[in-house]
């Protein structure tokens, strides 16, 4: 793509820019798929997939390189798909349109995709290279790990021979991990009564827009505004002093995305509207210096429309806006063994109102203490189960414990410093990465995990640092060269 004519490492980008022209949102990854298979055999290279999609290109070593161990290098395929509200852009047939803002790449209204396409894009361009020199190699692309993780979860125990793994999927260059936080999924669902609208009463469409938004694993500690709560919060207030009645509540998309946008349907009677709107004025301006200097693009919208054809009966009202008011959401816990790492935490994802007089709430938890994963999923069903509805849990995925006695990780650490003078940092990471799957399936798996530097990731915001992607690739062939004999 022409976007990226002049930047390095040329056949990264060139790559990239042809990802970024496949849609491939989670779980509709039939395009990518193609795309992948065709591009191995084109390159008369090993290529295979399994039921669930997952798809292996194999490489031979290159010369002088047979006797040193097989390397797999991983990502995933799938992308998080969000947009601004005024963006058109359909993530099943539109391509991605990039562009270069300063020293970083952006999408236009959209997510990137550099989470993970420059991780698939990295390991096409090795298989593509008739000069790199590498061991023999395993090119690993899972589908769904944004959303399910299901390409690691149906990985079957054959599919790879390698036992050294570099996961291509971190987003802090310079920065080396070796552990993640496991996860799951706490959904509750709502049936909701309906009424009348009141006599003498106006409609209203209140909304927040703007927020930061980002990834529930990485950004959750950042203080970002929730837009559920946001909005939420104001409503709970209303419905104690105005006695609106809600029609709809919609916010967030995704389980592993802070949600940015939210907005509502309310009604108010007439007697009440103009301290109503004085009210939610205030409102904002209260909001606004709450997150004075973390959310500057934030807005709010209030204006009159249609009238509705019903509202949730009083009861019902106040279950749902009582139970987003106390549902945690943000960091429970951090680590006492790692300074500065989230251990424990809660993303108030999404609110859905479906056909049916549906509502559905989804939450995700993380943590890298397994029973207080646990733990704070049972307190966040606790709050649900309050409210009358109706809580299950997502089967989950493990954490991935460190082992800083890792053969790879002490390659990866001296190589980074032998190329850029100075030591990597070692750490783990809040976010889930398919490597505690990975290590179920294949307990002598040797990891590591180290990427570019991205941004904003799961918003319409992400970014690519330009000039990280180059030190990343370098690092990435140090270290294949490195690697230790069989």
């Amino acid at each position: 793509m022409s976007v990226f004519q002049g930047l390095e490492p040329k056949d990264v980008w060139h790559y990239f820019g042809e990802i970024c022209q496949v849609p491939r949102p989670s779980k509709k990854e039939e395009k990518i798929i193609a795309y992948l298979m065709d591009f191995g055999k084109k390159h008369n290279l090993d290529t295979k997939t399994d039921a669930a999609g997952n798809v292996l290109i194999s490489k031979p070593a290159t010369k002088g390189f047979e006797n040193k161990k097989p390397v797999v290098l991983q990502s995933h395929m799938d992308m998080v798909c969000e947009k601004n509200s005024e963006t058109k852009h359909d993530f099943f047939k539109d391509p991605i349109i990039p562009k270069v803002e300063g020293d970083w790449v952006k999408a236009a209204g959209t997510t990137l995709g550099a989470d993970d396409g420059i991780g698939m894009a990295a390991q096409m361009a090795i298989l593509a290279s008739n000069s790199i020199e590498h061991p023999a190699l395993e090119c690993l692309f899972t589908v769904d790990e944004e959303t399910g993780l299901t390409g690691a979860f149906a990985l079957e125990k054959d599919f790879i021979k390698g036992r050294i793994l570099l996961n291509l999927d971190s987003e802090d260059e310079g920065e080396l991990f070796i552990g993640c936080a496991g996860g799951v999924d706490t959904i509750a669902t709502y049936n909701f009564r309906t009424r009348p609208v009141p006599p003498k009463s106006i409609a209203f469409k209140l909304c927040v827009k703007g927020l930061r938004g980002g990834h529930s694993g990485d950004d959750i500690h950042k203080g970002y505004g929730n837009s559920n709560k946001i909005i939420n919060r104001f409503l709970w207030m209303a419905t104690q002093k105005y006695n609106i009645r809600v029609n709809k509540i919609e916010g967030g998309n995704l389980r592993n995305a802070i949600p940015r946008e939210a907005f509502a349907i309310v009604t108010v009677k007439e007697k009440y509207v103009v301290d109503f709107e004085k009210d939610f004025s205030n409102y904002c301006k209260m909001i606004f210096k709450e997150y004075k200097g973390v959310e500057t693009k934030m807005t709010f919208d209030l204006n009159k429309v249609e009238m509705p054809r019903f509202v949730m009966k009083m009861k019902d009202q106040w279950s749902l806006l009582d139970s987003l008011y106390a549902c945690p959401h943000g960091v429970i816990a951090m680590s006492r063994d790692l300074p500065g790492l989230v251990e424990t935490s809660t993303n108030l994802a999404s609110v859905k109102f479906f056909e049916g007089n549906l509502i559905e709430v989804v939450t995700s938890q993380r943590s890298s203490v397994d029973s207080a994963k646990t733990d704070i999923a049972n307190r966040v069903a606790s709050v649900f189960h309050l409210a009358g509805a109706q809580v299950q849990h997502s089967d989950g995925y493990p954490g991935w414990n460190p082992n800083k006695d890792s053969e790879i990780l002490k390659v990866s650490e001296e190589s980074y410093e032998r190329l850029f003078g100075r030591k990597p940092i070692v750490r783990a990471i809040h976010a889930g990465l398919e490597c505690g799957l990975f290590l179920e399936k294949y307990p002598d798996m040797d990891m590591v995990s180290f990427g570019p530097t991205l941004r904003n990731v799961h918003s319409p915001d992400e970014k690519i640092h330009i000039g990280t992607v180059e030190k990343f690739w370098n690092h990435l062939l140090d270290v294949l060269k490195n690697i230790p004999n069989k």
